[in-house]
């Protein structure tokens, strides 16, 4: 029994080894063939470097200056994962409150409605006013956008748990706490990823949209600077950077959401 155990474990590895392998090559393929289609449509078709410059031109204007996009990837980065892991964890802590206190989501969660009506650039002035071009402000735009969609798929997947296996466990004694990190939270988690995928986005635009107000570094810094002073591929090498990072970021996520939420793929 043990050696085929051994045996069933070390194939389930190969195989999730192999499945990662594949998933690489296959993006490593697929970015492949999108360069090659950026760049070849670019010059069959004549297309003006103030529409569309070639990658090849676009990757050499990064090489030429890496410190500056490297320094600005790094600080929207550090400004992204700040807010998104406050937003992330307020989020899922809002959820829950708002799950047991049926006072709580009649009174705060309309409020929490309301604050995402005002837009981010409305909120991100006040927001550096209060705390200056720093880290900090910019972070706080990024958890501005994260936290109200993690609180909303929250309660919406607490609320989903099947209420038939609540009262089972209560029958065999299981307290509030219990029911709420052995059942209730693991049964909301693919709920909640949902919105934590979704938030990857909102919270590098907070984190961007943040250092428009002002700032030295940041990939919002190279943004606007390229748009004011007409810098064609410089502009699409910030959006370049800046969709590289959103697309580390969710796939980060992602591969999270693989490794936690494992049952959905065994279903």
């Amino acid at each position: 029994m043990s050696e085929t155990a051994h045996t069933g474990a070390t194939g389930a590895t190969g195989r999730a080894g192999t499945g990662a392998g594949a998933v690489v090559l296959r993006g490593v393929a697929t970015v492949a063939v999108i360069a090659l289609v950026w760049e070849g449509v670019v010059v069959a078709a004549g297309i003006k470097p103030y529409y569309l410059p070639r990658l090849s031109v676009i990757l050499s204007a990064i090489a030429a200056l890496p410190q500056a996009y490297l320094a600005g990837f790094v600080r929207t980065l550090s400004e992204t994962l700040l807010g998104y892991a406050a937003g992330a964890l307020v989020g899922v802590m809002n959820g829950v409150l708002f799950y047991r206190s049926r006072w709580l989501r009649e009174t705060v969660f309309p409020l929490f409605v309301i604050s995402q009506t005002i837009p981010v650039i409305a909120f991100g002035a006040v927001v550096v006013l209060w705390f200056g071009n720093t880290i900090l402000a910019k972070a706080l735009i990024a958890f501005y956008l994260t936290f109200f969609p993690v609180t909303v798929n929250t309660l919406t997947g607490l609320e989903a748990v099947d209420k038939r296996q609540v009262d089972l466990l209560r029958s065999f004694g299981a307290t509030r706490k219990q029911l709420l990190f052995q059942l209730q939270l693991p049964s909301a988690l693919p709920q909640i990823f949902v919105a934590l995928r979704l938030a990857c986005t909102l919270s590098l635009l907070g984190a961007i949209a943040g250092e428009w107000f002002g700032d030295t570094t940041g990939l919002g810094v190279l943004l606007l600077q390229a748009m004011y002073n007409e810098q064609f591929v410089a502009l699409w090498a910030a959006i370049l950077m800046a969709g590289l990072l959103g697309t580390s970021f969710y796939g980060v996520v992602a591969w999270a959401e693989h490794k936690t939420v494992f049952w959905r793929s065994e279903l």
